[in-house]
């Protein structure tokens, strides 16, 4: 049987858990959120270097390393959802997309 994101974020997430074992559970969920932010830097950090804004660096970065860099993001945060302990992150995560999707498209109707 071919493994989902959902399956391999989850495999991702105890073994973040078991080589963190000695830190204590919500301090392990506390960083792990604090990670997404770490991402996300990344992330701005390679449109940076895209755009050649910081004048130290120039043009560092290409839009696929932008790209490559979101989907640190996603994945960081897939994990921090099986780490904060929802019981069924992909369907909890599928209707939380459903109502923001529909909250935000209802105005395109309007």
């Amino acid at each position: 049987m071919e493994k989902n994101s959902w399956d391999i974020t989850g495999e991702l997430a105890a073994f973040f858990d078991e080589a963190a074992a000695h830190v204590p559970a919500e301090q392990r969920r506390v960083l792990q959120v604090l990670k997404i932010g770490e991402e996300f830097g990344e992330a701005a950090q390679a449109v940076i270097g895209v755009t050649g804004t910081n004048p130290r660096k120039g043009r560092s970065h290409s839009w696929r390393d932008v790209e490559s860099e979101v989907c640190d993001v996603l994945v960081t945060a897939m994990v921090a959802l099986h780490r904060l302990g929802v019981v069924d992150p992909a369907a909890f995560f599928a209707a939380h997309l459903e109502k923001t999707a529909a909250r935000t498209l209802s105005v395109r109707e309007a």
